[in-house]
């Protein structure tokens, strides 16, 4: 017989200022006092498909755990108004320390969740509630600017509406049918709007747009700071590593939405953690796309056996995390080398000490061409010899026709826009992107690490974007995208103070890719793309210059790629020796 389990349904969590939460507890039938697990959601306590999927909450009771899932703000069963970001530190704060005071409890508490439900762990732990002591943050950002709500200066289009549309919308207004009959034409009209997201994303210009000012304000509020402003460095979790004590398990995807957050997040706290136990930061970075159960079917490609839940096991995984620091128990959770990486291609995990890896080559890859990289029928080449003179590339980018997304980091609506691994054969049929290749490798290379793309161009546009995207082409011809990045000119220098470009004027820009872990077998093609957009991913640019998103004015931009002597496009690849 296993151990009996109790559930309380909607329980009450009062907030300082009276507004009163409400949370489900599954916990062991003991008068033992024990530990707190805690998930706070936007997506209904009771909706298991997205919040229970996190950690398994019978299991993790019989381990010995208070498992509560508690309503945010504004949503579900709780009171209040649900304004995105805004009021998780300070009721995230008061939600761990009732519950660390309650009968049953111990006063430790520790926190689990993915994606929002990470961003409200962070949001909390920057105000130092004293009886947090340790955090699984799961596919979660590090800055609900740049990685969230924008990358590299772009609106991240499909993601705010798929979200606020599914996740955030459409839970809401079915739970609201069963008690409310004049939710159903409501409820109706936006399953209506789901059917046709993609369509509706063509809209311009996006402050008019037709949705969310009654359900989801904030929406509009996005719009309104594209910048890296007061509004965003607030509730920028990038900015208070050093106010937060708790050491944290960090869960990621190659293909998650929120990739370079997660590697951030890491990273910033091992560094600049408030103590020694908070510098104990693990990372854990698997082939998934922003998906719960993490699958080892990544869009078009089966990433392996090795990455499967089955195989993976995340739940006894978060369990052994907080049963070391939670439980103190000697399991080794937290020894050893924290950095677990898994490595498509070869399709296995291998345990790092350090994040770039030691011993990594940052080698450059070089742009070439004789003018014709328009492609991937054209004479785009990469190799690591530097360029001599050699003639620049040159496209017609068109917001009216812009290049369309074929996988990546996607969420939330993959019957739209699916996310993940994709052949990409169909983008690289557009003239207007730029396509450069190595030639077949004569032997095995793994890419393991932050990828960067130096770009020297110009444009007949004061404003414009540069997209880049790294793909391992295989023998057949299969092209698998791997990362990808995009930067508008006006943010090149700052996302805080955006400056325009001058028509016609060679600027460097520097694109984040992210990062990738990839061995390229023998026989494939490393490639690059370039273009200047990935539409419905990121949000158009216009090319007009304007105030972004106010008015439905677009202009086609010349686009020109430099790769010469004295402005060598290259691209910087992390290469680990094949001694590993």
């Amino acid at each position: 017989m296993g151990t009996k389990i109790i559930i309380e349904k909607n329980i009450d969590i009062p907030m300082r200022d009276g507004c009163v939460l409400k949370g489900d507890i599954y916990r062991p039938d003991t008068p033992e006092r024990l530990p707190v697990l805690l998930n706070r959601t936007p997506y209904d306590k009771k909706f298991p498909l997205i919040s229970a999927l996190t950690l398994d909450a019978v299991r993790a009771a019989q381990r010995g755990y208070n498992v509560v899932f508690v309503d945010c703000r504004g949503r579900f069963a709780s009171e209040g108004t649900f304004t995105c970001f805004v009021d998780e530190p300070r009721d995230g704060y008061d939600t761990i320390e009732h519950l660390a005071r309650q009968p049953f409890a111990d006063g430790k508490v520790g926190t689990f969740g993915a994606s929002y439900m990470g961003a409200t762990q962070w949001l909390a732990a920057a105000e130092r509630p004293p009886s947090l002591k340790a955090m699984v943050p799961s596919i979660t950002a590090s800055d609900y600017h740049n990685g969230w709500t924008y990358q590299g200066g772009a609106f991240a289009l499909f993601f705010n509406v798929s979200w606020l549309m599914t996740a955030l919308g459409l839970p809401r207004l079915l739970r609201e049918r069963e008690t409310n009959p004049a939710a159903g034409p409501e409820l109706g009209r936006v399953m209506s709007s789901i059917d046709t997201m993609r369509d509706q994303m063509d809209f311009l210009p996006l402050k008019e747009f037709p949705l969310f000012r009654a359900g989801a304000p904030y929406f509009f509020d996005w719009l309104e700071h594209p910048n890296n402003d007061a509004y965003w460095r607030k509730l920028c979790i990038e900015e208070s590593y050093d106010k937060i004590d708790v050491p944290a398990l960090n869960l990621g995807g190659w293909y998650d939405i929120f990739q370079g957050g997660t590697i951030r997040n890491y990273l910033g706290m091992k560094a600049r953690g408030a103590g020694d136990a908070a510098r104990r930061q693990r990372l854990m970075m698997g082939p998934w796309n922003h998906a719960l159960p993490l699958p080892s079917l990544v869009g078009q490609v089966d990433m392996g056996f090795r990455a499967s839940p089955i195989s993976v096991d995340l739940d006894g995984q978060q369990l052994e995390w907080f049963d070391y620091w939670l439980k103190g128990k000697a399991n080794g959770a937290a020894e050893g080398a924290p950095v677990n990486l898994y490595v498509m291609g070869r399709n296995d995990w291998r345990e790092e000490k350090e994040w770039p890896l030691p011993g990594t080559e940052w080698r450059r890859y070089y742009l070439h061409s004789r003018g014709r990289a328009n492609s991937a029928y054209g004479d785009g080449a990469l190799a690591t010899d530097t360029p001599g003179a050699e003639p620049p590339d040159s496209y017609l980018y068109n917001p009216l026709s812009p290049v369309p997304t074929m996988g990546g980091g996607l969420c939330c609506y993959p019957n739209s826009v699916p996310g993940g691994a994709f052949d990409q054969a169909a983008v690289e049929h557009r003239a207007d992107v730029l396509v450069y290749s190595t030639e077949p490798l004569a032997e095995d290379l793994e890419v393991t690490g932050p990828v960067k793309l130096t770009l020297y161009a110009s444009s007949s546009a004061p404003d414009t974007d540069f997209t880049a995207k790294l793909v391992d082409v295989g023998p057949c011809g299969f092209a698998r995208n791997l990362t990808d990045g995009i930067i508008r000119a006006r943010v090149r220098e700052s996302q805080s103070d955006p400056t325009l470009i001058t028509p016609g004027k060679v600027y460097e820009f520097n694109i984040d890719m992210w990062s990738t872990a990839n061995l390229f077998k023998a026989g494939h093609r490393i490639r690059l793309e370039v273009s200047s957009s990935n539409f419905p991913r990121f949000d158009r640019n216009p090319n007009t210059g304007h105030d972004l998103f106010a008015d439905a004015e677009t202009r086609p931009a010349l686009q020109t790629v430099m790769h010469e002597r004295s402005f060598a496009s290259h691209l910087t690849l992390p290469v680990i020796p094949a001694r590993r």
